[in-house]
């Protein structure tokens, strides 16, 4: 798959080196800040293949949701552990909620039922 033309790991590798060159010329960004944009752009790159593939968008958003929190946390979000966990609680259920209308099952209702002879 391709996106904008070209293999995800080319945009990531990109993404990379411009977060290095940015850091390079003045703008104060650390490893550790740095490591966390490369983990948002690669959430971001897995919920675009997720779309263009139509499987696995729900667990794709909950890994962005989780990886821009951390970018957050990064850059200075004071958050507690517990304000992230219920953050994150409320971003997995919403997208539990949005992936059971997705959802279709395999075989009609009622067609493993078997009909009993004595009813």
């Amino acid at each position: 798959m391709k996106i904008l033309g070209r293999e995800p790991a080319v945009l990531l590798s990109l993404i990379a080196v411009l977060v290095k060159l940015v850091a390079a010329f003045g703008v104060e960004v650390s490893g550790e800040q740095q490591a966390v944009i490369n983990a948002v752009a690669a959430a971001a790159v897995g919920v675009a293949l997720a779309v263009m593939a139509n499987d696995g968008l729900g667990a794709a958003l909950v890994g962005f949701i989780q990886a821009a929190l951390a970018l957050a946390v990064g850059f200075g979000l004071d958050w507690s552990a517990e304000q992230q966990a219920v953050v994150l609680s409320v971003a997995a259920g919403v997208v539990a909620m949005w992936d059971r209308t997705q959802v279709t099952a395999p075989v009609p209702a009622g067609a493993g039922k078997t009909v009993s002879p004595v009813s």
